[in-house]
């Protein structure tokens, strides 16, 4: 895999050679456009717009328009020259609990891999952190973007969580009113809730329409014809009770069963 992104995690004076890497891989089915009587592929050009030339992308150059139609041109190497040695190293500005970090900041997750002979360094920081229930707020320059970032400690490594700064989170759309609950309704989820609760298992859920939309595409290649997937009709249910009690009744059943599946 690819290094994203390299520097330093500087704290005080240790510094911590480090390689960020994707956490994730883009597994999703994804569609090309066609036109609609040749089936032909679309495709999208860039070109010119003085002389409408096609433009290849080693001739693309990046520029910043500071007034109408009139640009600075800014090369890779002078967006490197301007970055400090700051810059260039994911400083630890402070520590905080995790809980203290809300997840509508959160980003984009990076691996956290540390380079040849940083390795006690880097284990010496994930101990702390995971010991103290800490994480690491810093900051870095990621391409041309000064980057706020938490470093996360788990059992076996250290993730990287990019932020959204307090201007980039958007206000909540609408305000949703206080209801005010019975007790016995909120007993009732609270019952569904324990009825539900297990330990978490990533592995035990998969993308079931990704599947399923693999499986049409290979009917449709066959020459076979694509039917509904869902014909039954939803539980058309309106009072909150009766769709809690209707609830509760079955995650019983699955709970039981899984318990007699798990003793046979």
């Amino acid at each position: 895999m690819a290094v994203a992104h390299k520097g330093s995690i500087s704290m005080g004076l240790v510094l911590i050679p480090v390689g960020l890497y994707k956490t994730t891989v883009d597994n999703d089915i994804h569609f090309n456009q066609l036109e609609k009587e040749s089936k032909a592929r679309i495709q999208y050009k860039k070109y010119c717009s003085h002389c409408g030339k096609e433009v290849k992308n080693e001739d693309i150059i990046r520029g910043y328009e500071y007034e109408k139609d009139k640009y600075v041109v800014m090369t890779d190497d002078e967006l490197e020259k301007i970055k400090t040695r700051k810059d260039k190293t994911i400083h630890i500005l402070q520590f905080a609990r995790m809980s203290e970090v809300d997840m509508i900041y959160y980003e984009k997750d990076y691996y956290a891999i540390p380079e040849t002979g940083a390795e006690k360094a880097f284990e010496l920081l994930r101990q702390a952190l995971l010991s103290e229930k800490k994480v690491a707020i810093a900051k870095t320059v990621i391409g041309t973007n000064d980057k706020l970032l938490v470093l996360y400690p788990l059992k076996d490594g250290l993730i990287v969580k990019t932020l959204y700064y307090e201007d980039e989170i958007a206000a909540v759309p609408k305000q949703v009113p206080k209801i005010k609950l019975e007790e016995k309704e909120l007993e009732m989820a609270r019952m569904l809730i324990n009825n539900m609760t297990e330990k978490f298992d990533a592995s035990a859920y998969r993308d079931e329409y990704q599947a399923r939309l693999k499986d049409a595409i290979m009917k449709k290649i066959q020459g076979q014809e694509i039917v509904t997937a869902d014909t039954g009709s939803p539980d058309n249910v309106i009072d909150l009770m009766e769709a809690l009690q209707k609830s509760l009744e079955q995650t019983k059943k699955s709970t039981g069963n899984k318990r007699k599946a798990g003793s046979a």
